[in-house]
């Protein structure tokens, strides 16, 4: 699917190569980030960095005129125990690029780059294009998409890359952490005495394990609640818990406000609980909205995503999508196909081109 100067297709893989050989996890990003600004100082292409955040703008970039924005993400998370490769070294075999953050986000990074070289120099364009490469995603860091935002000037609305089979998620759960602690009383067990503090979190427990919310989205299905973590202070075996933490992963479909869930476990938990941050709203962007059309055109599925990304923090409407596969994401020896980027680079301009 080469319908674009194929130099755009070997720079991007060249890219992508560095990036991978170049650790770059959350909050560490540096030395991707110098990559991204001399690539595009090579090329002669306008760009500023705010903390490990790289962005550029159109060469004919008019305020007045309305914005697209190109996003991704170049951090990592840690690569896991089970690669039987060198995570970064970057390294192809039949028709795959393996190596940490190939698949997410890195195939998407250089395909959305290489789609913003595609139209950098465009004239008399309807919109403006922007680019950014954002940190922290892998973390939802507040020194992420959120920090470099303010500096991308108006913007309408985006296209967030993320491995999707190059199919649009329109939605996207939102997630919510919770830290709960149950209290008691302490004593000791061969007298029966304190209050367990372990049993009364289990109560809550099993309230959260049957709890089903009534509202279940056509795109996202229900809203979850799942208790991930449980521990108590106590190591001894013959002391009663006066207190027993647990951890909520609260995973919420756009027909549903954090506000309402954390007044429903109000309301039936008896444990204190307070969320950790309630910055990771569910998301949609409508059917008929000008990208999603645009997709359609090219003969794009739709659906809801399960999981969460930048799309979340962006006050405008996104569009996620991108080349790869979410199933890999995380996974050893992490790859992607290089014939998936270039369907990827392919498949961007032919969107943009529809707005432009």
């Amino acid at each position: 699917m080469m319908m674009y100067d194929k130099k755009l297709y070997n720079d991007a893989i060249a890219l992508l190569k560095q990036l991978i050989a170049t650790p770059s996890f959350s909050k560490e990003e540096n030395d991707t980030a110098e990559i991204l600004m001399r690539f595009f100082e090579e090329r002669g292409v306008e760009h500023a960095r705010v903390g490990n955040n790289i962005y550029a703008k159109n060469k004919t970039y008019d305020p007045a005129k309305p914005s697209v924005l190109l996003n991704s993400h170049h951090d990592t998370v840690k690569p896991n125990k089970g690669y039987t490769m060198d995570p970064f070294t970057p390294a192809e075999k039949d028709g795959k690029l393996f190596g940490l953050g190939s698949n997410d986000a890195g195939g998407c990074l250089v395909s959305l780059i290489a789609t913003f070289l595609h139209f950098y120099n465009i004239p008399d364009a309807k919109h403006n294009v922007v680019f950014a490469a954002s940190a922290e995603e892998e973390i939802s860091g507040v020194n992420g998409i959120e920090l470099v935002l303010p500096y991308l000037g108006h913007i309408d609305y985006g296209i967030v890359g993320e491995p999707t089979k190059l199919e649009m998620a329109v939605a996207e759960r939102g997630l919510m952490v919770i830290d709960c602690t149950a209290q008691g009383k302490a004593g000791h067990a061969a007298r029966n005495e304190g209050e367990n503090a372990l049993y009364k979190a289990l109560e809550d427990i099993n309230w959260i394990r049957n709890k089903k919310f009534d509202k279940v989205s056509e795109l996202l299905g229900e809203s979850r609640l799942t208790v991930t973590v449980i521990e108590t202070e106590n190591k001894q075996h013959n002391v009663v818990p006066s207190q027993c933490k647990f951890v909520i992963d609260v995973r919420v479909n756009e027909l549903y406000t954090f506000e309402e869930i954390l007044a429903d476990l109000k309301a039936n938990l008896k444990s204190d609980f307070k969320p950790r941050t309630t910055r990771m709203k569910s998301t949609s962007i409508p059917l008929d909205h000008i990208l999603v059309k645009a997709g359609m055109q090219l003969g794009k599925g739709y659906y809801g995503s399960p999981t969460t990304s930048d799309k979340a923090l962006m006050p405008f409407p996104t569009l996620k999508m991108g080349p790869g596969d979410s199933a890999r994401s995380h996974t050893a020896d992490e790859f992607i196909y290089l014939s998936e980027i270039e369907e990827g680079i392919g498949t961007y301009i032919q969107l943009v081109e529809q707005i432009l």
